[in-house]
């Protein structure tokens, strides 16, 4: 699919533009049907020759895709004989072409790409060698609550950043200035901290902030220690000790999951504590540890910086990645037979 059409067939979401590209990396015509569902869609299916490919229009065109409809999902099966997904990305969403399918097709397997996300995500998390450390980060403490209390579980070692950091701050009485801190949350952070109290494990705050006093790029900024952040300040990055005490610890680690970065690293100024975590990864990384960025802002920064080929595993996923580090099931991977790999 590709994007969200409201009202049925747009020019701007269609897939041409994808048949194009495939056909240069293919290098073979990559035909689009006119449609997901239908007779010519039946027709091209086929009349295809073994070895051609056909690229189906966008389904989220018709909203039975999304509501994983049944007289849908009955034609979009028709067809075919076999189901292989490979989305990664969606496999989060209960829909006709990634939940649906499966119920008409079979074998309904999953592709390379989603069987490597599986062993990586789900695998290391589970069973991944010791110490192991999570760093989560994000700027918002409601978004990753459940990812961090699952991850504590599994974890030697949990590192937090960003700006949920500072509702953590704030459960530990101290002052934050006006940096972003989610009250409602504040006895959840409590009852997190406690719990790795208890659990012996290593939970790590920044000790120092990079503080701001406007959120734009070119503010006025000090670093300060976490203990001390001034009143009419923001902090909005990780300090240099806080970085170093961070790298010190993910030196001794085995398995990393990074969800989330440290800081704004989309300005220049507050990037420095999300960048020093990519630089201690590829270190890592090199010695024989698995790191996993776990999809999105982490992913985003650790493609900024040049170095994704030097990390064990990227996630392609963002919602389902935060989904399966969650413990949650992923329907679009419940619905295949046994998540096997198409050979």
């Amino acid at each position: 699919h590709l994007g969200r059409p409201k009202d049925g067939p747009e020019d701007k979401f269609s897939l041409a533009p994808c048949a194009a590209r495939m056909t240069e990396l293919l290098g073979k015509e990559v035909k689009l049907a006119p449609d997901c569902i239908g007779d010519a869609v039946a027709d091209m299916a086929s009349s295809a020759a073994d070895g051609d490919v056909v690229l189906l229009e966008n389904t989220r065109f018709y909203k039975e895709e999304t509501e994983n409809e049944a007289e849908f999902v009955k034609k979009f099966a028709a067809p075919y004989d076999m189901f292989v997904n490979d989305a990664f990305g969606t496999a989060h969403r209960a829909h006709a072409s990634t939940e649906g399918v499966t119920k008409y097709l079979s074998p309904s397997v999953s592709g390379f790409l989603l069987a490597k996300e599986l062993e990586y995500l789900d695998g290391a998390v589970n069973n991944g060698e010791k110490p192991m450390a999570a760093i989560v980060g994000g700027s918002k403490v409601s978004s990753k609550i459940t990812v961090l209390e699952t991850l504590l579980d599994k974890c030697d070692t949990v590192i937090v950043g960003g700006g949920m950091v500072f509702t953590f701050l704030k459960a530990k009485g101290l002052s934050v200035g006006t940096s972003l801190v989610e009250d409602d949350f504040v006895d959840t952070a409590k009852a997190v901290m406690a719990k790795a109290e208890k659990e012996g494990k290593k939970f790590i705050l920044p000790s120092d902030v990079v503080v701001a006093d406007a959120f734009a790029p070119d503010a006025n900024t000090q670093v300060v220690p976490a203990t001390a952040i001034p009143d009419g300040w923001m902090g909005l990055d990780n300090g240099p000790d806080a970085t170093k005490e961070i790298s010190e610890a993910l030196s001794e680690c085995k398995t990393v999951i990074w969800n989330g970065p440290m800081g704004v690293f989309e300005f220049e100024a507050f990037a420095k504590g999300t960048f020093a975590i990519v630089d201690t990864l590829e270190a890592i990384t090199a010695k024989g540890a698995c790191t996993i960025i776990g999809g999105g802002d982490s992913v985003a920064a650790v493609e900024k910086s040049g170095k994704a080929d030097k990390m064990s595993h990227i996630s392609t996923g963002g919602g389902a990645s935060l989904e399966l580090l969650e413990g949650k099931v992923l329907p679009g991977v419940a619905a295949l037979a046994d998540a096997k790999v198409a050979a």
